[in-house]
């Protein structure tokens, strides 16, 4: 997890992402690009319609504004952390943070950017009110082929240490826990969460425990009988009850129409974690 995107905003969720980012850096020396989409111009008018050239240059000023002051948290907050300055192509031996700017549409540049990144971290509530962040984690997960790790609005101190895995025997959470095994090898514990009735065939967690035990993680089983609750809330109630700093999930084992719908376990976890989630579909 050599480098990490961070799309950022003006505002505190994305302050919040980056310090996510930056532990998650610590552990494995990587650099972090801070990432702003410029939008273009959103322009819908009728036929025969003529828009005057002074609105348009309105809606790039408006734009730059935005770009600046984002550019200008990001530099204050990585001053304020005494973070190492650079790019993507400078040999480094720690911790390395940049910039990138550009121009599109934040969910169709951060799926398309975010393929060449180990990690794509973005904060709950990140960009709020100029764009949606479900639309931008749900771009990065289907469209980079990349991790993304969901940040809450408050980091904690530590992450990596205590790992919960939402087991539900799913080709997504194989995938995820495959993204997560240079995590999941140097947490003290790991603990194997599923939930009875939830899930679709494929192996338990048992097996999924013995495949981490062999790779040398301290890994155990919790079946949990769900009783009235969603397996979204049991997730997260095992999360706090072993004090978890993170949480492993595969994403959209349902489709997102029916989560959107009917609700399910990822969308519930999306919105209410209080611990960072690294989530791959």
């Amino acid at each position: 997890m050599k480098t990490i995107l961070l799309p950022f905003y003006d505002d505190d969720a994305a302050e919040a992402a980056l310090d996510v980012s930056r532990q998650f850096a610590d552990r494995f020396d990587s650099y972090i690009e801070g990432l702003f989409v410029m939008r273009p111009p959103q322009i819908i008018d009728g036929e025969g319609i003529v828009l005057a050239d002074s609105y348009l240059t309105q809606l790039k000023e408006e734009g730059r504004r935005l770009g600046d002051r984002a550019r200008a948290r990001f530099d204050d907050c990585v001053a304020g952390r005494a973070m190492v300055t650079g790019s993507l192509t400078e040999p480094s031996g720690g911790v390395v943070i940049g910039w990138q700017e550009l121009e599109g549409l934040e969910g169709q540049v951060i799926g398309d950017h975010g393929r060449v990144f180990d990690l794509i971290v973005i904060g709950r509530e990140f960009g709020h009110p100029w764009v949606d962040w479900h639309v931008m984690a749900e771009a990065a997960l289907f469209e980079s082929g990349r991790p993304v790790v969901l940040a809450p609005e408050r980091a904690g101190n530590g992450l990596g240490e205590n790992v919960v895995i939402a087991w539900n025997n799913s080709t997504e959470t194989a995938r995820t826990v495959a993204f997560a095994m240079p995590l999941l090898t140097r947490a003290s514990t790991v603990t194997v969460v599923a939930v009875q009735g939830w899930g679709v065939p494929g192996p338990g967690a048992d097996e999924l425990c013995g495949h981490l035990v062999r790779n040398g993680i301290s890994a155990t089983t919790r079946i949990i009988d769900p009783g009235m609750r969603s397996p979204g809330e049991v997730v997260l109630d095992e999360c706090a009850d072993v004090g978890a700093d993170l949480l492993v999930k595969g994403a959209y084992t349902q489709s997102r129409l029916r989560q959107l719908i009917f609700g399910g376990a990822t969308r519930h976890i999306m919105m209410h974690a209080t611990v960072p989630v690294i989530l791959a579909h």
